[in-house]
């Protein structure tokens, strides 16, 4: 069973970081508060599992002004979009299994 779970990969095994990460998977880019607004979760909250997914590369991080306001955008990288699709597989080969 072992190998089974060898694909699961930890930077996804919060709630957030896989809303995170499912919503970029099928967005080319998301900016906060849409994020904010689709996981229902708080800033606080965004921004510290976002800045984890963002240390080992998975997403990138974009900061511009719009007009006079802040616009902070997420993207998957491609090393986040593999690294997730084989978390995801893993978890369906374990729901096979049981």
């Amino acid at each position: 069973m072992k190998h089974i779970i060898s694909n699961i990969n930890k930077a996804f095994d919060h709630r957030i970081r896989l809303g995170i990460m499912s919503v970029l998977m099928v967005n080319d880019s998301v900016d906060f508060k849409t994020l904010k607004d689709l996981l229902g979760v708080t800033d606080g909250n965004l921004a510290s599992h976002a800045k984890a997914l963002e240390k080992v590369e998975f997403i990138s991080v974009e900061k511009k002004f719009i007009g006079r306001k802040p616009n902070t955008t997420y993207a998957a990288t491609e090393l986040g979009k593999n690294e997730f699709k084989k978390h995801i597989e893993a978890l369906e080969k374990i729901i096979k299994h049981t």
